[in-house]
């Protein structure tokens, strides 16, 4: 069983880019610490109905939305899955079927570290165009990760749970 790793604890007390990244930082460091200590099998076993919703495929999919949103949106870098969503708009889960876990917190960690620097050198009010037409700030994309890294975190606890028993914050 996977012992639980120190996270880092966000600020009680900072400025509102301080917490809301701190915050982030601590749901990513939980996401990476549920999927570790599996072997690859247990990282795609199925628990519910949808044969995609896997650790592994929840990862693979947390991977991709960093990516978009920072990378993509934020820093308006091309959609690297962009092809393969239109061909199979659950592309990523269907890789990660194929990947072997280690790999895909790996390149989790990796992303999360590139979107990391995205935010790092831009202001909370910085404004970009979503599809062309849209503002939005990097405040909202931090607030919307914050959200989507939490539910699916949720998620993956479920299925952790489920698969070795593996409980825990």
């Amino acid at each position: 069983m996977t012992t639980q790793p120190v996270r880092p604890d966000p600020p009680m007390n900072a400025d509102e880019r301080t917490q809301l990244t701190g915050f982030l930082d601590f749901l990513r460091a939980s996401v990476a610490w549920k999927c570790s200590g599996l072997t690859d099998e247990q990282a795609r076993r199925t628990h519910v109905p949808s044969e995609l919703t896997t650790i592994a495929g929840l990862l693979s999919h947390l991977t991709l939305v960093e990516a978009y949103w920072f990378r993509v949106v934020l820093d308006g870098r091309p959609d690297e899955w962009d092809e393969a969503l239109a061909l199979d708009r659950d592309a990523e889960f269907r890789v990660a079927l194929e990947t072997p876990i280690e790999q895909l917190i790996a390149a989790y960690e990796a992303e999360t570290a590139r979107c990391r620097e995205v935010v790092q050198a831009r202001e909370f009010t910085d404004t970009v165009l979503f599809k062309g037409a849209r503002p939005l700030t990097v405040r909202w994309v931090v607030t919307h990760m914050i959200e989507e890294t939490a539910r699916h975190l949720g998620h993956l606890d479920l299925l952790r749970e489920l698969t070795d028993g593996l409980t825990g914050e």
